[in-house]
């Protein structure tokens, strides 16, 4: 008997409830985007690549709002030996919210993720699982011989790479590559959104997850075309000065906004004492602009230092539970839960 999953989006958001179902030991969720020629040969490469594990397992596809035939072939899918679940989102949300589906409908207590489009390789899967065995929170693939286009896909990939290795200080060698393995307790604390999913060992990093890389095969695209490009570059940019704030001040707010507070404490008596130089020195001469000047940096500053108090008060005081997180992920992405068998 095949099991199936069809998850769509309401029209507004709305919080879901996961459907009581027993914990298997893996599940390998591949978000799909236009992909309708490679979802058979993905299921059935995924097969055969989970298949020497002799584990409990499920194949959860994320339909990223496809605007081809890629939800009804996953649909039609026969599953005999593996289960296979099919979330749909009526719009697309892009890969962060796909997976962030796919991780909070899994019933593994390991989840592996992979790209839809056929280059990674799911017969790399046990190799992530026996990382995984020996103790490993999360396993990162890297591309060792990646085959994609030099300039718009390797070269902005290795700068940012090493520049997201040198913000984070955790040496991941290929953030972008999406073939990863987690334990689900691990995954399910991180608040996925935008393009965080590259900043997944990051995030970890900060409740102390131990987290392994190993190289894995790469094969070039058979089918469709990519997704992503040049275009993508500034929404990484500032999903890194969010992670380094995150990373570097989410213990510690009131340091943060204290260092911005003291900036603007600078500036604001450098403009006041530029002013009263100014007035006792030179007569006709308007001081309008640096008072103006000092008393908007002095605002600034008790703002900063209110919000860093604020900062803190939450940090000691709050508690972002696994539901709230889970809430606010449906909350983004918006979907209501049906089921169907067969």
């Amino acid at each position: 008997m095949c099991e199936k999953h069809s998850i769509q989006n309401g029209l507004t958001p709305r919080v879901y409830q996961t459907m009581s179902m027993p914990d298997i030991d893996l599940s390998v969720i591949a978000p799909l985007y236009n992909e309708e020629d490679s979802v058979s040969p993905l299921y059935e490469a995924i097969r055969r690549g989970v298949a020497p594990l002799g584990l409990e397992c499920e194949i959860i596809f994320v339909d990223d709002g496809s605007r081809d035939r890629t939800f009804a072939v996953a649909e039609s899918i026969a599953g005999d030996d593996i289960p296979l679940r099919v979330i749909k989102f009526r719009r697309n949300y892009g890969q962060t919210p796909a997976m962030a589906a796919g991780i909070d409908h899994a019933r593994g207590k390991n989840l592996v993720t992979m790209d839809g489009d056929l280059q990674n390789d799911p017969e790399d899967i046990p190799r992530f699982m026996e990382k995984i065995g020996e103790g490993f929170d999360i396993v990162c693939g890297w591309r060792e011989k990646r085959q994609d286009k030099l300039v718009t896909r390797k070269v902005p990939s290795i700068v940012a790479n090493w520049l997201i290795g040198k913000v984070t200080r955790v040496p991941i060698r290929d953030n972008g590559c999406s073939l990863k393995a987690y334990r689900r307790e691990v995954i399910r604390k991180i608040p996925l959104y935008s393009e965080m999913h590259r900043f997944i060992p990051a995030m970890a990093s900060i409740a102390g997850s131990r987290v392994a890389q190993i190289p894995v095969r790469h094969h070039a695209r058979k089918y469709g075309k990519s997704k992503y490009g040049l275009s993508r570059i500034y929404k990484v940019l500032l999903d890194l000065l969010m992670i380094k704030t995150v990373v570097s001040f989410s213990s510690r707010p009131m340091l943060w906004f204290g260092s911005m507070a003291s900036l603007t404490t600078i500036v604001s008596l450098l403009a006041f004492a530029y002013s009263i130089a100014t007035v006792n020195r030179t007569e006709g001469v308007s001081i309008v602009v640096p008072i103006g000047v000092a008393m908007l940096m002095g605002t600034l500053t008790i703002f900063f230092l209110f919000a860093g108090a604020i900062g803190e008060l939450v940090y000691k005081t709050g508690n972002l539970k696994m539901d709230t997180l889970a809430e606010l992920r449906a909350s983004f992405t918006g979907f209501q839960t049906l089921r169907k068998e067969e």
